[in-house]
């Protein structure tokens, strides 16, 4: 059977795409190599629910893992301040029960799923398949970081997440720890889901994540923990490729970097280039002009290129604060900065919040001098 598109991988941001697609009645088949839809879980699953709404997805029961309260920030030398995440309404997925939602949805809408099917070649009639060659006139990489670890290896930062059960954790509240020593480049975390359940993991340059996430559990809540998912997978910080769209291959989600460089979260932003993508694909065949299929990353670049732009600049500026400097811009740290970013903040745009604690009133002089014209940019 031929189809009008192959989307391979069943990402969130594949899903979405071929849901796109096949609700303008075009043909489409996602591949997916695993063995289901949402195996393996590599994501930590936070969202806010405006982005939910956005992406046209109501979360299920089973999908909504948890909601969550507050973040707290960790210094290298345990200093910490606490933001307010009820304003931003950011919730928990259960992803692999979120990415079969998103499948389901697809499915409703036409699209056909196959699992343990994986790509092998993309040729000029349409690709081959671990199951045999299939005809089509347009293929979507949604393979994720995989597709991008070959082309340029200097964005990707190798992480772990455990699940854990540990009476240590705090359902309603985010955990965040700064430690460029430990953690250069990124950060480690917990994530609740449930109660005495979370998400922990690390991730960072030139680490070994595994044996780095053992030593902070060890020493968190003295060692006092049960796993029950080991997950290793590296992610993509650099930001968004140069081109979306290459002859009769059009890339979304992580696989065109399109996650978070500030955090690697991806579910909004790749979620809408899912979407942005299906719709320019499904006016291409409809009308076989192929400027329908570049105003996919116009559309995605005007939505989130400024934004991405900053987070890089972001990311640039924190990687260059060693861990004294990080201490002394905590000291710095007012209730009142705190509290205007709880308020005003947003979760799918957070670079402004971040700015504003990189030049709160009174921060240390090094910082200002570290930074210098470069947090101006920041601001702008």
């Amino acid at each position: 059977m031929d189809y009008d598109v192959i989307v391979a991988g069943g990402s969130v941001a594949g899903l979405l795409c071929a849901r796109e697609i096949a609700r303008h009645d075009h043909k489409v088949l996602v591949i997916e190599e695993d063995s289901e839809i949402g195996t393996p879980e590599h994501c930590g699953g936070v969202v806010s629910i405006s982005a939910m709404d956005e992406l046209g997805i109501i979360p299920m029961r089973s999908t909504l893992d948890n909601k969550i309260r507050s973040a707290t920030i960790i210094s290298p030398s345990g200093m910490k301040f606490t933001l307010d995440a009820r304003p931003q309404q950011v919730i928990v997925l259960d992803r692999r029960e979120f990415d079969k939602q998103v499948a389901h949805q697809a499915k409703v809408n036409g699209v056909e799923i196959r699992v343990k099917s994986s790509l092998r070649e993309i040729t000029k009639e349409g690709v081959r398949t671990s199951d045999g060659e299939i005809k089509c006139k347009l293929v979507v990489d949604a393979r994720g970081v995989s597709s991008l670890i070959q082309k340029d290896r200097t964005g990707i930062l190798q992480s772990a997440q455990y699940e854990v059960y540990a009476d240590w954790i705090d359902k309603e509240r985010i955990e965040v720890y700064l430690d460029q020593e430990k953690y250069p480049g990124f950060f480690a975390w917990v994530i609740p889901t449930r109660s005495d359940e979370a998400k922990v993991g690390v991730a960072g340059k030139g680490i070994n994540a595994a044996a780095v996430l053992e030593d902070f559990l060890k020493r968190k809540g003295k060692g006092k923990y049960s796993a029950i998912r080991k997950i290793f997978a590296p992610i993509w910080v650099k930001g968004p490729i140069k081109e979306f769209v290459t002859r009769n291959i059009v890339t979304v989600g992580d696989a065109a970097g399109q996650s978070k460089p500030t955090t690697a979260g991806g579910i909004y932003s790749c979620g809408i280039g899912g979407i942005l993508a299906g719709n320019s694909i499904s006016k291409f065949l409809e009308s076989e002009n192929e400027s329908q299929l570049l105003e996919y990353q116009k559309s995605w670049l005007k939505k989130f290129g400024k934004e991405f732009e900053h987070m890089l600049l972001a990311r640039s500026l924190l990687e260059r604060l060693d861990n004294k400097t990080i201490d002394r811009l905590f000291e710095s740290i007012t209730p009142e900065v705190l509290n205007e970013i709880s308020k005003e903040g947003s979760f799918d745009f957070h670079t402004i919040s971040v700015a504003k604690l990189l030049g709160v009133k009174g921060s240390a002089k090094i910082v200002q001098a570290i930074l210098g014209n470069e947090l101006r940019r920041l601001l702008t």
